[in-house]
């Protein structure tokens, strides 16, 4: 038996260990140097550092420039998150209503994932263009007046909303067919047969069901707008003046633009905390929410 329990385990580990030796290159090693590099400030010339404690962290935490870079991620997120979630939702109710057009919409919307956000933002910057682009061409049509998208004050942070919601929407759509999919058409024929209209039968029979998967896709959508990088970097390169500089692409311009490596760490460290903090919030509000059975 410890004979056979040893062979097991060699086994398992076997197979593991890709995995692991592949995670601790390229995941585990980067974090840890991050962290070790948030407490040294890096001369990135004489490659040399100097152990400076905390005040990295606490340059940051003084920095209006940090803060404002905290508020529109969280604009960000919340407009890219609830907008693009719900939209998604709507159009897999949608399409599972109607299953002769649930094939070819399906591959329609898993189109733009397919992409890298580098090509979708050189799309939409064409859109975009004030002068001739189609939105604002469309919005002459109907008598309306196209705005700057890209350099307003004003529709910017919107306008790589939109692009990121297009990008990433048909993530979203797969997997909310996917959970629809799994609703028992019992139920749904036993709330019909109860008087329960269309909304009261989405409200207390899909909903309820479809809950963990909105929620997964909820936490992961979270989790890419943190990360949404490349978008921003083509079509506004976070202006105009900060008001698209999210905490990834102030993040960026401190490791690469500005060789604050030091200072830039810090920032990393900070941004893994806060999505840790929002993900636990997530859980936290799933655990009252979320139905798994």
């Amino acid at each position: 038996m410890k004979s056979r329990s040893l062979e097991t385990a060699i086994v398992g580990w076997a197979l593991v260990l890709p995995t692991l030796a592949v995670l601790g290159f390229f995941v585990f090693l980067p974090a840890g140097q991050s962290l070790y590099l948030s407490f040294q400030e890096v001369d990135p010339l004489a490659r040399r550092h100097t152990f400076i404690g905390f005040s990295n962290y606490r340059n940051l935490l003084f920095s209006p420039d940090y803060w404002t870079s905290v508020w529109v991620t969280a604009k960000f997120a919340f407009v890219t998150v609830v907008a693009g979630v719900g939209l998604a939702l709507a159009l897999a109710v949608a399409l599972d209503a109607n299953p002769y057009a649930r094939g070819l919409m399906r591959t329609v919307f898993l189109l733009p994932v397919s992409i890298s956000s580098a090509m979708a933002a050189m799309l939409w910057i064409f859109l975009y263009n004030p002068t001739a682009g189609y939105l604002n061409f469309l919005l002459d049509l109907v008598g309306g007046q196209g705005p700057n998208w890209l350099g307003s004050s004003k529709w910017a942070l919107t306008s790589v909303a939109i692009t990121t919601i297009w990008k990433e929407m048909g993530f979203s759509i797969i997997f909310l067919l996917a959970g629809l999919a799994g609703v028992p058409n019992e139920l749904k024929e036993a709330a019909l047969v109860d008087g329960a209209g269309p909304v009261r039968r989405f409200w207390h029979v899909t909903l309820p069901i479809l809950s963990p998967t909105l929620f997964f896709v909820t936490v992961v959508s979270v989790i890419h707008s943190f990360e949404s990088f490349g978008q921003i970097h083509i079509l506004t390169g976070g202006g105009p003046f900060g008001k698209t500089t999210t905490l990834v692409y102030n993040l960026y311009i401190d490791a690469f633009v500005n060789f604050r490596t030091g200072y830039a760490s810090a920032q990393a460290v900070l941004l893994f905390l806060l999505m840790m903090a929002a993900t636990a919030v997530q859980f936290r509000i799933a655990n009252k929410r979320v139905h798994y059975g």
